[in-house]
């Protein structure tokens, strides 16, 4: 059964806009390795249009590796938007579910292939609430933001996480690798 799997940046003080981390090339390097080896992404409307940059990369690549290969892994993996406002994607990659998150996650952990990504912070909260996620990886950056939105507003109940592993980055980020303990 295919895992869904959180992966998500945050600052240390729990900020989750992305233009509060500090995106660096062996950060780049590690999301397009991860998305290398995963089977789908899933998507909110605004996580998804942030994304779409991505698309100019591939069109006029920036000679920096881990962002060009980042661009390319953006642009093969197929993806999931959660939307009730977009009619079409413009990627071919990706589609606008027409089931509500829970039963396409449910139908995807019954196919075969790769795990399934969350990379929207709406996303995340909603399935944290339903208890569908089996792994939250979690990358904190060195940086306190001092505001902005927290990756688990509105979180329902108390989760008790048990921690993997860790990865460690040169720039002093951290990834940490939890699974709820149910």
């Amino acid at each position: 059964m295919r895992k869904v799997v959180a992966a998500f940046n945050t600052t240390i003080d729990g900020n989750c806009d992305h233009t509060a981390g500090i995106a660096d090339e062996e950060l780049h390097q590690h999301y397009a390795d991860l998305l290398d080896n995963a089977g789908v992404i899933l998507y909110g409307r605004t996580t998804y249009q942030l994304m779409q940059y991505w698309q100019t990369l591939l069109k006029n690549p920036s000679g920096e590796k881990a962002s060009d290969d980042f661009a390319k892994a953006i642009d093969k993996i197929p993806k999931i938007v959660f939307s009730h406002n977009l009619k079409n994607t413009d990627w071919e990659t990706a589609e606008i579910a027409t089931n509500p998150i829970e039963v396409v996650i449910k139908k995807l952990k019954q196919q075969t292939g790769k795990n399934i990504f969350i990379g929207s912070r709406s996303l995340i909260v909603q399935l944290m609430n339903l208890n569908l996620i089996d792994e939250l990886q979690l990358c904190i950056q060195p940086v306190i933001a001092g505001k902005g939105l927290s990756l688990f507003e509105n979180i329902n109940d108390r989760t008790i996480l048990k921690l993997k592993k860790t990865k460690n980055f040169v720039n002093g980020a951290i990834i940490l690798y939890y699974e709820p303990t149910k």
